[in-house]
């Protein structure tokens, strides 16, 4: 619950930041699945999904 407040705050403090939030509103899709995607192949590699 710690860790959750800190994002919470984190989100609310970069977000509130008038050239990160305008940053983000134009880029964020773009990070959200490049985020996503770096999270999720080293999961699927050390899974063994691809038979390495």
């Amino acid at each position: 619950m710690i860790l959750l407040a800190v994002w919470i705050a984190a989100g609310r403090y970069f977000g509130t930041r008038p050239i990160i939030a305008k940053a983000l509103s134009r880029w964020g899709h773009i990070l959200l699945h490049v985020g996503l995607n770096g999270i999720g192949l080293p999961i699927l590699i050390e899974g063994g999904a691809f038979g390495l």
